[in-house]
């Protein structure tokens, strides 16, 4: 039958009454080598190019989620204006850190896949869905995380439920948690999630939340030389996303270069940037 439908050009049955709303059963079902953590890799270490840092931040109205531009591999920079922030949906997004091209794979296929579910169910996922599907995906990728091939995203959306943002975060082996105000994964995390510490406050407006997270960006790129900061002679600045009861929205280029541009600006004042207050 299936060698008929090719013949004809018809699709077979199983692929247009597909038995699962989840697209990555659908793809495990029929064509499993597809799959990232279904891949034979050769033994040892890989080296490859890798995400560094990716921050976010809630505001009463949505919340924020940005990355810096730089791909390492060992101590080279093998691309300095990679994109590791996507939309997954209207209302979500979705921060990359860890192997790049595993990372942009996995991103491509949960995009596929609450597109596939919203198509199959006539509904969209809840966020807290949407979150576990992504937890799912990470954990299939654990085999290729012990070779050194780990993904580490940051998720974050507008959770029409509740009717706030929310961010939540992984580990390699798809353990989740949900973050409270900000959050920060990649090489970088350490150093932003210790500015946005000191920064951060639970009534920011959507202006000062974007503010802050490039100001972490910008710490992070202070200390870890896996991160870029803005790169003001090649144009490359820090890609921004925002997600409101609107839906999703991208910083444009100009909206970010005149953001990157005026804290580089106030660096030259103060290189540590701004000063949290003691008491």
């Amino acid at each position: 039958m299936e060698a008929n439908n090719r013949g004809t050009g018809r699709l077979p049955a199983a692929f247009l009454t597909p038995g699962s709303s989840s697209f990555m059963d659908f793809l495990g079902a029929h064509q499993p080598e597809m799959l990232p953590g279904n891949r034979k890799l050769p033994d040892g270490v890989i080296e490859a190019p890798h995400g560094t840092t990716i921050v976010a931040a809630t505001f009463p109205g949505g919340v924020v989620l940005a990355g810096d531009r730089r791909a390492t591999m060992g101590n080279m920079i093998a691309q300095r204006d990679i994109e590791k922030v996507f939309p997954a949906d209207e209302y979500s997004a979705v921060g990359i850190a860890g192997t790049a091209g595993l990372a942009v794979e996995m991103v491509k296929l949960f995009q596929l896949e609450l597109e596939h579910f919203e198509k199959v169910e006539g509904a969209t996922l809840s966020l807290e869905g949407k979150a576990n599907r992504l937890s799912t995906m990470i954990r299939s990728n654990l085999g290729m995380a012990m070779q050194g091939l780990a993904v580490v995203p940051l998720f974050a959306g507008w959770d029409e439920g509740k009717e706030r943002g929310r961010i939540f975060s992984y580990d390699v082996t798809g353990g989740r948690s949900e973050e409270h105000g900000f959050a920060a994964t990649g090489s970088g995390s350490i150093f932003a999630r210790g500015s946005m510490k000191k920064l951060f406050q639970p009534d920011l407006t959507e202006e000062q939340a974007t503010t802050l997270v490039v100001q972490a960006l910008y710490d992070a790129a202070d200390d870890d030389s896996a991160t870029g900061g803005p790169d003001l002679y090649r144009h490359i600045y820090p890609i921004v996303t925002v997600m409101t009861e609107e839906g999703f929205r991208r910083l444009s280029d100009a909206e970010s270069s005149e953001l990157a541009r005026k804290i580089t600006n106030r660096r030259l004042e103060q290189p540590d940037g701004p000063r949290a207050a003691l008491l």
